[in-house]
């Protein structure tokens, strides 16, 4: 039902034309514990803060997915309370910049002046989590080596959820899209809209041509039946070459970004419950 949803928006004419379709589905999951909502508008970008009850002195940035195109802030505002649970942290999810109006490198940009903002307001960079899905991923793991190559204080964890990590190259799987939710076409043009061709490779567009030595640990979660998952374990095997601190997790048989399933799905749940114990061996509550 999902797929055939989104290739509806997907024959719209418009971005915002797709975008007004897809912010009227919701995917409810809901959330086992209350998670407050806070808006922020800061003079450069805008996000939302999601808070647990009672989280450990923790804070991770979350960067959405939607192909750099879109944002569905209604399913978000569902997905997005998992996932704060999940970290037991304060969750800054940032409303970046959408192509194409905007194109690379504007949510590039805006991550990073998010990442600078919080550590302006005091955030121990050592506390910190960077993360993301889909398009998110992808801006998480380009976004790691700028702050390294800057000299700016690096977050303890970087995490990617089915994170796009190529565009100069179409693996057989981008293709074999009968079982998941997003097509090869979607990821073609979401691509086209965000970057030039000349610009395909570069490094913060592609981040498997990225220098990954002195990088956070990143942890990747992935299924097996995604359009992206042949990228995602060229990205790992690259990592593994240059000896970075990576670890893919995979799911058989799942499709894109199937953590949105929430409790609702025992491989999204036990997605969500690695999470959770990922970052609790990076950044323990004590």
């Amino acid at each position: 039902m999902i797929r055939e949803q989104l290739i509806a928006a997907f024959k719209l004419p418009t971005a915002e034309e797709q975008r007004k379709f897809l912010d009227c589905m919701v995917l409810e999951v809901p959330a086992p514990q209350k998670v407050a909502r806070e808006e922020a508008v800061e003079s450069n970008f805008r996000g939302t803060w999601f808070l647990p009850e009672k989280p450990v002195d923790r804070t991770l940035l979350y960067l959405h997915g939607g192909g750099f195109a879109c944002y569905p802030k209604e399913s978000y505002a569902e997905f997005l309370p998992l996932i704060a649970l999940a970290a037991n942290a304060r969750t800054f999810a940032l409303d970046y910049r959408l192509a194409p109006e905007h194109p690379f490198p504007a949510a590039l940009d805006d991550a990073r002046r998010a990442y600078l903002c919080l550590l302006e307001l005091g955030v121990d960079p050592r506390r910190m989590v960077v993360g993301g899905d889909s398009a998110g991923g992808n801006m998480t793991l380009s976004l790691l080596p700028q702050l390294r190559d800057a000299g700016i204080p690096l977050p303890a964890l970087g995490i990617a959820l089915s994170p796009a990590t190529e565009f100069d190259v179409e693996r057989p799987s981008l293709h074999h899209d009968e079982a998941d939710w997003i097509t090869g076409r979607m990821a073609e043009t979401w691509r086209d809209w965000y970057c030039r061709e000349e610009e395909r490779g570069d490094p913060r567009v592609s981040p498997i041509h990225a220098d990954m030595r002195g990088l956070p640990p990143i942890y990747i979660q992935a299924g097996e039946a995604e359009i992206l998952y042949d990228s995602i374990v060229a990205f790992a095997e690259e990592a593994k070459r240059q000896s970075a601190d990576v670890t893919l997790e995979a799911w058989e048989d799942m499709n894109h970004v199937f953590q949105f399933f929430g409790y609702n799905a025992p491989q999204s749940s036990a997605a969500l419950k690695r999470i959770t114990e990922v970052i609790e061996q990076h950044l323990p509550s004590a």
